[in-house]
């Protein structure tokens, strides 16, 4: 018997729509939705510092396929035993469509996609970063919706009143637990915890003016931080370990240091303010980026005079 009080899981039917021959997985409109969220998000907030909104879209056509590549090789390589046995089918690797997503693979695959999105658009990666780093948690909060519906992302048994349901008969039930067990809803944590640090972090932002790339260390620290502990109390883990810990805290460990050395390296070496976000100067809604050198700016007008 469950506690009165609890978190049901979601009917199994509800992790999937069919529509004729056509099947749809819950868990892939959470992170559609998201991914909308962080688009419209991230428009408004680079539009606010001088930049093209129509930007994010033509980055965003670099970032999602890559953050679903890295996503996956990711889970792969930090499940190597459920991919590389005696007999296993190499295809396996890249049946996304079956599952196993992970979300620092798609951060890091993303990251690659940014980089080249920007270095297209002549934006600096670091100025869009700082202006994509509230919006992914939004983004990683819908995300986790889905993590609900299919029945994952729980932690160790509870009797606290918004314990998680989780039926006997889930791989993940630990054998030794009576039916009826509660668990911690960890992907609830995780959503209270990302919206959260959507409101610090743009406090901080405002507080003490964080760009070129400041903005973008705050959200890895604060990241990494709720994440290291929610894999600490996880008992599904999705990745092998080394020294008895999952890889997934070792990697929030280095976000951890990685946002520290960004947060602290760029302060110091950016007193000024961010004046541009893009690396040839300011935007002006139209054509190329206006310059800010004034010498570059009489060499182009001359040079167009010349031609006319």
């Amino acid at each position: 018997m469950y506690l009165p009080a609890s978190i049901p899981s979601p009917d199994p039917v509800l992790s999937q729509l069919h529509l004729g021959p056509l099947t749809i997985h819950t868990y892939a409109l959470c992170i559609l939705a998201g991914i909308v969220a962080a688009i419209v998000i991230t428009q408004k907030r680079l539009a606010r510092r001088g930049g093209n909104p129509e930007t994010v879209l033509d980055v965003v056509l670099w970032c999602v396929p890559l953050g679903l590549v890295g996503a996956r090789f990711y889970h792969v390589f930090t499940h190597i035993g459920d991919y590389f046995y005696p007999g296993a089918d190499p295809w396996d690797i890249i049946k996304i469509w079956d599952g196993g997503n992970a979300l620092y693979g798609s951060l890091l695959g993303g990251a690659l996609g940014v980089y080249i999105g920007c270095r297209r658009a002549g934006v600096r990666f670091l100025s869009f970063a700082d202006a994509v780093a509230p919006a992914l948690l939004v983004a990683q909060s819908i995300g986790r919706l889905g993590n609900w519906f299919n029945h994952e992302l729980f932690g160790l048994p509870t009797t606290l009143p918004w314990g998680l349901q989780i039926e006997s008969s889930n791989p993940k039930f630990p054998a030794d637990a009576p039916i009826g067990t509660l668990f911690h809803p960890l992907f609830l944590y995780e959503i209270i915890w990302n919206l959260i640090g959507v409101a610090i972090i743009l406090f901080l932002e405002r507080k003490i003016r964080a760009r070129w790339g400041r903005t973008l260390g705050l959200y890895l620290i604060w990241y990494g931080l709720g994440r290291s502990w929610l894999e600490a109390i996880r008992i599904d883990p999705t990745s092998d370990g080394f020294l008895g810990i999952p890889a997934n805290m070792w990697t929030s460990f280095v976000a951890i240091a990685l946002g520290l050395i960004l947060f602290i390296v760029q302060g110091i070496r950016h007193r000024d303010p961010e004046t541009s976000v893009y690396r040839g100067g300011i935007y002006t809604g139209a054509g190329e980026p206006q310059r800010e050198d004034p010498a570059v700016d009489a060499s182009a007008e001359a040079v167009k005079d010349a031609d006319n």
